[in-house]
């Protein structure tokens, strides 16, 4: 049998590998990008083919992937700009399936499956965890919300480039369940740095600390793999703290039409903001540490 036909809308950090494993899996892959520089360099290095709109690219696609910024670029793409119904979704066929893996909010999710259900198309909302050096090691967690039926369909698609797939609920489950991560990943991140910096101010080996406590019940992925970089004040990789605050903000939101309290994720957004201000925007949501830094070094409240 044939392989289905897939387009892949979005080619940033985590498009761009993601769409990677699709190709090397065999699947006649179309990809657009805004930028069109990058879907011709992707084109160079996995072919298939490239596309001049989101709606062309996902003409007469069984699968169409996006992964973009937020949800205003989210509603451009697959509903078209300025409300004028050009998107991605009404260019996919009866049958066809739309998977999101952008990180947005729940109510975008909810209304392009609106959408998509009159158009008798299937939509997941899946946004994705594990950054990325999990969408170039083919290695991401996919939370995904949605019909069961169109789950199964496309699983098996989604593992070309996961390490686990799971259904969390109806559309907007996933979302919501990529707010929990993102809630508890800022907490450990704070956490941590607050740790080193207290071990610099006691004048302990910051690396041997770490060594120990690592191994008992402080340890978490974001020590195994950002404690040692936090100490030597590297930050130019993964997950930027602009993209953090943009889906901090997105839980807060949710917060507030849900009635759950998230106090220190939201003291924890504005110290965000506040490497932000340091000039930190496009650094690793680990550079938090820096603030503690700047502070026990003199600086400015």
């Amino acid at each position: 049998m044939s392989q289905p036909s897939l387009a892949f809308i979005g080619l940033g950090t985590m498009g761009y590998p993601m769409a990677g494993h699709l190709a090397r899996a065999g699947y006649p892959v179309t990809v657009y990008n805004r930028n069109a520089d990058k879907a011709a360099k992707w084109l160079s290095e996995h072919g298939g083919k490239t596309a001049p709109t989101p709606e062309s690219a996902a003409r007469d696609a069984d699968f169409v992937f996006t992964c973009v910024g937020n949800d205003d670029d989210l509603a451009a793409v697959i509903l078209g700009e300025n409300g004028g119904e050009n998107g991605a979704l009404y260019a996919m066929a009866e049958g066809a399936v739309l998977v999101d893996h952008t990180t947005a909010s729940a109510g975008i999710a909810r209304k392009i499956d609106a959408t998509a259900q009159e158009k008798g198309i299937g939509f997941l909302d899946a946004p994705v965890s594990g950054g990325e050096a999990g969408a170039e090691n083919g290695a991401l967690t996919v939370m995904v919300g949605g019909n069961s039926d169109i789950f199964d369909r496309a699983r098996p698609v989604i593992d070309t480039y996961a390490r686990a797939v799971t259904l969390m609920g109806p559309v907007g489950a996933g979302q919501l369940t990529k707010m929990v991560n993102q809630i508890c990943v800022a907490g450990l991140l704070q956490g941590l740095a607050e740790g080193l910096a207290f071990a610099k101010c006691a004048g302990l080996d910051g690396e041997k600390v770490v060594e120990v406590i690592s191994k008992g019940a402080a340890g978490s992925w974001q020590m195994d793999n950002r404690a040692l970089t936090m100490l030597k004040g590297e930050f130019d990789f993964g997950f930027a703290i602009d993209w953090m605050r943009k889906d901090l903000d997105i839980c807060l939101a949710e917060s507030k039409a849900n009635g759950a309290e998230l106090p220190m994720t939201e003291i924890i957004n504005k110290y965000y903001k506040d490497v932000q201000e340091m000039g930190g925007g496009r650094k690793d949501t680990s550079s938090l540490i820096l603030r503690l830094n700047q502070k026990q070094a003199g600086g400015k409240e």
